[in-house]
């Protein structure tokens, strides 16, 4: 199928990944890694979830990570910023604390990457990475994606000011 492997599938959120999404949006451990600074609601949630999820429309897509064969969810894997003209988008990805290190993110994030150069016909996909994460730095140079910048204290942690790479995957298709 288009959006699974032989050990994961990805769908779109259902009202039953309400606790889950709203277990994940609230964690601030996470918050530094996105642009969330405050907690989200599960009206918001709900909302979000019953809302039309076009790429086209909304310029963003998410995507919940089921693990097979029992199909527990995990995380989810996001296409945003998209751009039609230019035909690219930037994505993010995560995965439950319990279930890293399993390879499940490289396989969501190839799964996605097959979803959006094939169907998509996306040209480039592009993600922001906190210099200092090393597995995140790991995971899209092995999912084939290049370092193309550093963006020198971009990131404000309470440690102080990070720098992020971009880096990107240029369709070969």
């Amino acid at each position: 199928m288009l959006l699974e492997s032989e050990n994961i599938k990805l769908r779109a959120p259902e009202p039953e990944d309400l606790e889950a999404l709203y277990r994940w949006e609230n964690d601030p451990v996470l918050w530094p890694s996105g642009c969330t600074i405050a907690p989200c609601s599960r009206y918001d949630l709900k909302q979000y979830i019953a809302s039309p999820k076009d790429l086209y429309e909304s310029g963003q897509l998410r995507l919940m990570i089921d693990l097979k064969p029992d199909f527990k969810t995990v995380g989810t894997i996001d296409l945003y910023d998209f751009e039609p003209h230019h035909h690219r988008a930037a994505t993010g990805i995560m995965v439950d604390r319990e279930y890293q290190r399993r390879g499940i993110a490289g396989n969501a994030l190839s799964v996605l990457c097959c979803y959006a150069f094939s169907f998509l016909r996306l040209h480039q996909l592009y993600a922001f990475i906190p210099a200092d994460n090393e597995p995140s730095r790991r995971l899209f140079n092995r999912c084939g994606f290049t370092e193309r910048g550093r963006l020198s204290s971009w990131q404000q942690t309470e440690e102080g000011y990070k720098d992020v790479l971009l880096v990107s995957l240029i369709s070969d298709l």
